[in-house]
């Protein structure tokens, strides 16, 4: 069971990579609108569910409390994510982005980075608390 943490944490982790991926490419599309940035909001979605699995798997396998609690964290922070861009969207005018909103704004890749921070110390807990891997022998 403890090796199914692993898993999912490993998941984890390449789902936030490729929320960066997708951040850039919505950033640096030709005509950056609202719409390039959907596939990075809706994977955004799929981190919040994938931290909660990592969250539950962790506490079923009886994994330390810390490493479940990190996980929590990750689930929080994701969710996070959703409002910050909101409140930074509250704040911009009709007119386009304020000061104000895109200082807020600056808070989401903040963010960003503490969960990529924190899914990291995740997958290592969760592989040196896997075990070995079992070798096969080889022979001459």
């Amino acid at each position: 069971m403890r090796r199914s943490v692993f898993g999912v944490a490993a998941l984890l982790m390449l789902a936030v990579l490729a929320q960066f991926f997708l951040a850039a490419s919505g950033a640096f599309d030709t005509a950056p609108n609202d719409e390039s940035f959907r596939p990075h909001r809706m994977l955004g979605a799929g981190i919040v569910l994938l931290a909660l699995l990592v969250t539950i798997v962790a506490a079923v396998a009886r994994m330390p409390g810390r490493l479940v609690g990190t996980s929590g964290l990750v689930a929080g922070l994701a969710v996070l994510q959703f409002l910050i861009s909101a409140i930074a969207s509250g704040l911009d005018g009709a007119g386009g982005s304020t000061t104000a909103g895109e200082i807020v704004f600056g808070l989401h890749a903040i963010n960003g980075l503490a969960i990529l921070a924190l899914v990291g110390l995740i997958v290592r807990h969760a592989r040196q608390l896997a075990g070995p891997v079992a070798r096969v022998p080889q022979t001459p």
